[in-house]
């Protein structure tokens, strides 16, 4: 887009007319499909699903406050300088807002207005959001470049979670192989030899079956088994009455 003859970054104005939080047409069946991020690269919005197809672009989380588009202050000021423009704190991070926020009427006793959308701003900023900004330069500037900064690379927060598609599926399965259920069958053991006999004892005696009974994990391994019966008469054994010797 050209604006008075001054031609906006290409990542800047995609940045300020794509859609987030809507549905990603490529992860419709896709749990927490929802397009919070946005890669530099190849200016688009894109879902956490979309993520490994993007791991060498540089990434930007953009999240929702109010209802409105917000990025982090620290991952802004590596593109553009963001002086100025006042940022609100969201889950102990600054976010600045992306789009203006007209507002209809104005505050009594504000100080500051905003220089695109006259909305009432705290001391001493004079923007209300990076769109804003951009608009100011270019009408007083003309020209973008001064404020614009060089980044090469830009990853997302270490809290921000990719979903895994199998991970359910996965954990399940570990679970499944971790938990042996005893069933009320003696164990068969068949060999075509001594050595595989071997072997299929050391394994034996080394398997670790886990048991959960009122709320205790028992371990025990094949070799040296207990029975049921012993199990819940220990646990429930209770201490008789002591016997004293007779007095002489």
């Amino acid at each position: 887009m050209v604006i008075m003859g001054i031609q906006k970054p290409a990542w800047l104005e995609a940045l300020y007319t794509q859609k987030f939080f809507v549905g990603c047409c490529y992860h419709e069946t896709a749990k927490k499909n929802e397009k919070n991020v946005y890669c530099l690269d190849c200016c688009v919005s894109i879902c956490p699903h979309c993520i490994p197809s993007h791991r060498f672009h540089r990434l930007l989380q953009v999240r929702r406050y109010v209802y409105h588009d917000v990025v982090r202050l620290e991952d802004l000021q590596k593109l553009i300088d963001c002086s100025n423009v006042q940022a609100y704190t969201i889950n102990s991070a600054k976010v600045v807002f992306i789009k203006k926020r007209p507002q209809n009427r104005q505050f009594k006793g504000a100080v500051n207005y905003c220089t695109s959308c006259d909305r009432s701003l705290q001391q001493p900023f004079i923007h209300c959001s990076l769109g804003c900004k951009v608009d100011f330069l270019l009408k007083h500037y003309k020209d973008l470049s001064p404020f614009l900064r060089k980044c090469k690379t830009l990853t997302l927060s270490p809290d921000f979670l990719i979903p895994q598609e199998t991970g359910e599926e996965e954990m399940a399965n570990e679970t499944a192989q971790s938990t042996i259920v005893d069933s009320d069958e003696p164990m068969s053991w068949s060999s075509s030899g001594s050595e595989s006999m071997s072997m299929s004892m050391a394994y034996s005696s080394d398997q670790i079956v886990r048991k959960k009974r009122s709320g205790l994990y028992l371990w025990r391994s094949s070799a040296n088994r207990v029975s049921d019966e012993d199990i819940a008469s220990s646990m429930s054994r209770r201490k008789g009455i002591p016997h004293r010797s007779p007095l002489c």
